[in-house]
């Protein structure tokens, strides 16, 4: 009779999916990045920037992201981005925000590159992540969203203003003119 083993992930692996399984259900958007390349120093720097926008990047293994992420992301559809090393900056509000810092940090170190992003249950190819990152802020579209709708409302104002003041001098033009008429006949 065979003896029966099961293998019990070690408590850290656990653990760390647990982290991200939290982290993917906070994110608005994931971004997958290969850094292979990158300094120490380099990632520190680069975290800093996405913590000021409030993303963060973290190197994953790939079998633990694909366990955390579950049904919450399309991971079925990512089989072949998900191999190497890969690095995901996990967007929590801004998703245009952190593709904006990522891929600027790419541009200067060419040793970054974009696999990848996830958003909406979508998979972003590199040229929807870098469309996504020229996108404006999001107030900018909001005030822009406003300013469309405030537009047609002064126009409207405008015209009645305009009508309303067309009115006013019709009548002081036809109160001078009848004012000017009893003075002529006056003066007669």
């Amino acid at each position: 009779m065979a003896q029966e083993y099961t293998i019990e992930p070690a408590d850290s692996k656990v653990e760390l999916v647990s982290e991200l399984r939290t982290l993917v259900g906070l994110t608005k958007a994931a971004i997958l990045t290969d850094y292979r390349g990158l300094s120490v120093a380099e990632l520190t720097e680069l975290r800093k920037k996405l913590r000021e926008v409030d993303a963060e990047y973290r190197v994953v293994k790939n079998t633990l992201f694909k366990l955390a992420a579950g049904d919450s992301m399309p991971i079925g559809e990512m089989g072949e981005l998900l191999t190497g090393p890969t690095a995901i900056g996990f967007a929590k509000n801004d998703p245009v925000a952190a593709a904006k810092v990522l891929l600027d940090y790419a541009r200067d170190h060419k040793a970054l590159s974009v696999k990848a992003g996830v958003m909406d249950g979508r998979i972003l190819s590199p040229a929807q992540v870098d469309a996504l990152s020229k996108t404006p802020p999001r107030e900018v579209l909001l005030s822009q969203m406003l300013g469309a709708m405030q537009s047609p409302i002064s126009g409207f104002v405008g015209t009645l203003g305009g009508i309303i003041s067309n009115f006013v001098f019709t009548l002081q033009a036809i109160a001078d003119k009848q004012d000017g008429g009893e003075a002529e006949a006056a003066a007669a």
